[in-house]
C-alpha cells in the first residue's frame, strides 16, 4: 500500500513493556509496527529495545496521518494514570 493513500487508516496504539513502562505510536499497520518493536530490529523504536516482552495494550483507528499525529500528541500529553483510564475503558469495551 502507497504512503501516500488518502484512504489508508491509521492508528494510534500503546504497548506496554515489561517494566510496566507505557509506550505511544501511530503506524498504518498495527501487526506489523508491534512485530518491528518486538524483534528489537533497526526499525523498532529506541525507547522499546531491550525492554520486552512487549504487550500491546491499546489501539485506536483514525482517519488519516494528520489526525493520527494530533492525537498521538494528545497521548502523549497525558498522565500515566490517564493513560491508564484510557487502557482500561478500552479492555472493557473491545469485543472478545
Amino acid at each position: 500500500m502507497s504512503k501516500n493513500n488518502p484512504n489508508t487508516d491509521w492508528y494510534l496504539y500503546i504497548i506496554r513493556c515489561a517494566n510496566s513502562h507505557l509506550y505511544t505510536g501511530i503506524t498504518t499497520d498495527i501487526a506489523r509496527r508491534f512485530g518491528e518493536h518486538q524483534a528489537s530490529g533497526p526499525k523498532a523504536a529506541k525507547y522499546l529495545r531491550g525492554k520486552g516482552p512487549l504487550t500491546l495494550v491499546y489501539q485506536e483507528s483514525l482517519a488519516d496521518r494528520s489526525e493520527a499525529s494530533k492525537r498521538e500528541i494528545a497521548v502523549k500529553k497525558y498522565t500515566r494514570q490517564q493513560k491508564l483510564l484510557l487502557i482500561e475503558q478500552y479492555e472493557l469495551t473491545r469485543p472478545r
